[in-house]
């Protein structure tokens, strides 16, 4: 079994980060600083060089001002949607 960082739904994972913190207008140092975490913190995860956990997850959005939940069914429909 491939670890879940390599798959198309983690790659989808990913790019919705990344999409939800530029429609936040933050930098990744900006989140960073949020989140109390170095920059790299951010870059990593969004290079998928880094899984979040849900706490991290749960942690990120909430700095981002994004509904955890409304995240997970915006990415549930793409990756349905990229099958």
């Amino acid at each position: 079994m491939r670890k879940s960082i390599h798959t198309s739904t983690y790659i989808l994972f990913a790019d919705l980060l990344v999409q939800s913190r530029k429609e936040a207008r933050m930098t990744q140092q900006q989140l960073a600083d949020r989140l109390g975490r170095p920059q790299s913190f951010v870059a990593k995860y969004e290079a998928r060089e880094r899984r979040l956990d849900v706490i991290e997850l749960l942690e990120v959005t909430d700095a981002l001002g994004v509904d955890p939940v409304e995240f997970v069914i915006e990415l549930n429909e793409a990756r349905r949607k990229d099958r």
